[in-house]
């Protein structure tokens, strides 16, 4: 079933969180919602949940309405799975009671599921390895096992629609890791449509089949995480997704010369159009490369940060502007050294996908 947002307005007195939204998720698609805070990706969430109504607009699955300026169905209503970013358990129940909970009062569970609830417990659980911890009560298990009871206790049902609002944020680094791994099996096991709320770049990189950006209550991009990443159609997501310098210049067809520098040339057939027009040559860290070889930009290093497989760097170009590059350790600079800037030939944009993915 696919869901469908349509001219969606949402104020708060006299603010605007979200700005005229339109957006569809098709059946069984895996769609972030990315963007800092205050963005509004978590007011939409709330409205497709049923726990706010929309100014304007509407929300429909599967062509039912759920919510219009007239119309406003109630969360228990809709369709819909959701786990909260606390996971939100219940203290008196035990992990089969929080499974079998939404299969005893969702009122859209068809008949197969009815008559075999015990079955479906014991298979979501299977689906989470905690068929061995049914009967452990909430302050029995750790962050993750936690995490896992909220995914189950939400796909037990098959909701039409799954709505996580950023499930991983109270865990540490490592956990997260491996619960983003959890959590893009559960979504090839069940087929279900999810949409994924985050701030991280890196989760929504490493799990969504497509990845919309949002900014000041507005949609900027809507794409596959490689288009996202590689092609970003405005200065806004360029530098949040993939954290590109912004370097200003001037192009000439598909070629680029960096802060109006004749003598330097760079080519890119991958910079939009819309960034092209203003100027722009969004390079990442990664696509740029720092040595003392003459023939490029010209900088003196002001910031060094060791991370293991490689450094990061800042540049500092005509005592402005700052650019951070990535490097490999083979080659290390230091402090106050000058340096020369060169663009790399034929980077691999998919490497700067996954190395982010993967942070």
């Amino acid at each position: 079933m696919s869901t469908q947002i349509r001219n969606l307005m949402k104020k708060f007195g006299s603010f605007k969180a979200l700005h005229d939204i339109n957006l569809e998720i098709n059946s069984g698609e895996f769609v972030a919602i990315l963007g800092p805070s205050g963005c509004g990706k978590t007011t939409l969430l709330r409205l497709l949940a049923g726990f706010d109504s929309p100014t304007s607009g509407e929300i429909l699955i599967d062509k039912q309405e759920l919510a219009t300026t007239k119309f406003f169905l109630p969360p228990e209503k809709r369709n819909i799975g959701m786990v909260f970013q606390s996971f939100a358990l219940w203290p008196h129940m035990n992990v089969k009671d929080h499974i079998r909970f939404p299969l005893k009062h969702q009122q859209f569970l068809s008949e197969d599921l009815k008559i075999n609830i015990d079955s479906r417990v014991d298979e979501v659980l299977k689906m989470v390895d905690l068929l061995h911890l049914g009967d452990r009560m909430p302050n029995e298990l750790s962050g993750g096992q936690k995490q896992r009871v909220a995914l189950a206790r939400a796909i037990a049902p098959k909701p039409a629609l799954l709505l996580m609002d950023e499930p991983l944020s109270s865990l540490d680094a490592e956990l997260r890791m491996s619960m983003r791994k959890e959590i893009k099996q559960l979504h090839q096991l069940t087929k279900a449509s999810i949409v994924y709320v985050t701030h991280d770049q890196s989760e929504a990189l490493a799990m969504a089949d497509r990845i919309v950006v949002m900014n000041k209550g507005k949609i900027e991009q809507v794409g596959t995480p490689k288009e996202i990443y590689s092609c970003p159609t405005s200065t806004f997501v360029a530098s949040f997704v993939g954290k590109a310098n912004l370097i200003q210049g001037k192009w000439e067809g598909d070629t680029f010369y960096p802060l109006d520098d004749p003598t330097i040339k760079w080519g890119n057939t991958d910079v939009t159009s819309e960034l092209k027009n203003k100027g722009i040559f969004p390079a990442r860290p990664e696509q740029l490369e720092i040595s003392l070889n003459e023939g490029g930009l010209e900088g003196i290093v002001t910031s060094v940060q060791y991370q293991g497989k490689e450094i990061h760097y800042t540049v500092t170009i005509k005592e402005e502007e700052q650019w951070v590059i990535h490097q490999d350790i083979s080659k290390g600079f230091s402090v106050g050294e000058q340096v020369f800037i060169h663009l790399k030939i034929n980077q691999n944009t998919t490497d700067g996908i996954k190395q982010l993915a993967y942070v």
